[in-house]
């Protein structure tokens, strides 16, 4: 019964929808029924469906690139509390600055006639700090005991790095990458609908051209499939979490 709950409040919901664009007879391009953008998506599936995968593909190369380039950052301030201190202000501006703002500086910055670059410079931008901080918080997250073991024993930086911190800091680094995935979707987005006409032929391109010529169902369709696809990306990570954390446990 509780898991069919949600869907029976959405059958609801869509129910009340229809029945009230049918009563109060609202213009198709004002307010579509639940039942022309079902007839909508159906028609357009093959080409909400390519553009999709390009959103995709670009989410998470951008995850990619950001991934990459916050662990390393990270490791280098757990090696250099001087580095840490030095870059952690940038880090937080990055994160406070609205997407929609950068995303005009990157389109300039890549080119007019290279409109993909800005895309996925965008997605890794607004993609880094989750993973960052993960990082950083999980690599500073090690048992003091064992801390003091190793100094013990003298452990040299690295081995303590690789022996006791990143090892530590694994279930940090999962969750920061279940956040970024889902920030990385909207910082696709945004970088598309910057991108402009023809710049891109994502799932923000498709919306804004069904919105020019107020196809409003197709663009409900193709945000329908921008929310499915990211309700698919945190149900995959969330999956992914769970079973690289028994095994990490198991370890």
């Amino acid at each position: 019964m509780r898991r069919a709950a949600p869907l029976v409040f959405i059958g609801l919901l869509l129910a009340a929808w229809e029945l009230a664009c049918f009563a109060t007879r609202t213009p198709v391009y004002f307010l579509p029924p639940p039942s022309a953008v079902a007839v909508a998506l159906a028609e357009n599936l093959p080409l909400l469906l390519a553009s999709a995968w390009r959103t995709f593909l670009t989410a998470l190369e951008g995850l990619a690139i950001a991934s990459l380039i916050a662990t390393v950052v990270a490791l280098l301030g757990t090696l250099s509390i001087t580095w840490e201190r030095s870059f952690r202000p940038l880090a937080v501006a990055l994160q406070v600055t609205p997407v929609v703002a950068l995303a005009p500086l990157l389109q300039v910055w890549a080119g007019v006639d290279h409109p993909q670059r800005a895309v996925l410079a965008l997605t890794a931008v607004v993609a880094f700090f989750p993973v960052y901080s993960g990082a950083v918080t999980g690599l500073r997250s090690a048992d003091p005991d064992l801390e003091r073991l190793f100094d013990l024993y003298g452990a040299r930086p690295l081995q303590r790095l690789a022996k006791l911190r990143i090892p530590s800091a694994v279930p940090f680094l999962l969750e920061g990458h279940k956040v970024a995935v889902g920030l990385a979707l909207v910082g696709a987005v945004v970088a598309e609908f910057s991108a402009g006409e023809g710049g891109s032929q994502g799932l923000a391109w498709r919306i804004l051209e069904s919105s020019r010529h107020l196809q409003t169902a197709k663009m409900m369709a193709a945000l329908l499939v921008l929310a499915l696809m990211g309700a698919a990306l945190h149900v995959l990570f969330s999956t992914l979490e769970r079973r690289a954390l028994r095994w990490w446990r198991g370890r």
